[in-house]
C-alpha cells in the first residue's frame, strides 16, 4: 500500500491493521513516499513493487485528488493503474473528506481547506494526526456514504476528477476486511 500522505492516511490504515479480524487474515504493509511523491509517482512505485514481489496479492494507492488545483497526471496515474493491476483508493479533494464521512453525511463540494477544517471539528484534533480509535467504530457508517456518493456522482454522470465531493476508502475497506 502506498500513501500520499504522511500523517492521517497512514494512521488510519494502521488502526484498520491492529484490529484482530484484519491482524488474523490480512497482512498490510504500508510505504509512505519519502518525497511526498504525487499520485503518478506512487502508482510508478506500485508497479514496480508488485512487479518485483511474487508474494504481493494486491498493491494499492491512497491519494487525493486535491482542489482547487488537482495533482498533476492524474488521468496518467489512472491509466497506469488499471493497466498494471494497482487498485486505487481516491478521496476528492482529500483523505480529510474520508474522515467527515465517519461522522455526517457530506454532499456539497469541499475544497481542501474546507475539508481539513471540518474534520480537524468533527474529530476535536488541532494537527494532521488522528486517533485511530475515533473513527474505527464509525467505519460502516463512512463506508455507507462514500458508497452513496459514488452511486449520486454515477446517476449524475459527474466524472473523476469533478467527482467533489467523493471517496472510494470503501473499497480499500472491503478488501482489508470483508466484512465491513
Amino acid at each position: 500500500m502506498f500513501c500520499e500522505g504522511e500523517a492521517s492516511e497512514p494512521d488510519y490504515i494502521n488502526a484498520v491493521k491492529r484490529l484482530p479480524q484484519v491482524q488474523r487474515n490480512v497482512a498490510v504493509n504500508i510505504e509512505i513516499d519519502p518525497e511526498r511523491g504525487v499520485p503518478l509517482t506512487l502508482v510508478e512505485r506500485a508497479v514496480a513493487r508488485l512487479k518485483s514481489d511474487a508474494e504481493i496479492d494486491e498493491c494499492w494507492c491512497v491519494f487525493d485528488v486535491e482542489w482547487p488545483r488537482h495533482h498533476p497526471n492524474l488521468d496518467r496515474a489512472l491509466r497506469m493503474a488499471k493497466t498494471n493491476g494497482i487498485k486505487l483508493a481516491i478521496s476528492t479533494p482529500c483523505f480529510e473528506l474520508w474522515l467527515i464521512l465517519h461522522f455526517q453525511d457530506q454532499t456539497a463540494f469541499l475544497d481542501n481547506r474546507t475539508a481539513e477544517s471540518l474534520s480537524r471539528r468533527l474529530e476535536g484534533r488541532t494537527g494532521k494526526r488522528i486517533d485511530g480509535s475515533k473513527y474505527l467504530p464509525l467505519r460502516r457508517d463512512a463506508s455507507k456514504r462514500a458508497a452513496a456518493l459514488v452511486d449520486r456522482h454515477r446517476r449524475d454522470q459527474t466524472v473523476f476528477p469533478n467527482d467533489n465531493p467523493s471517496s472510494t476508502m470503501h473499497e480499500l475497506l472491503a478488501t482489508i476486511e470483508p466484512s465491513s
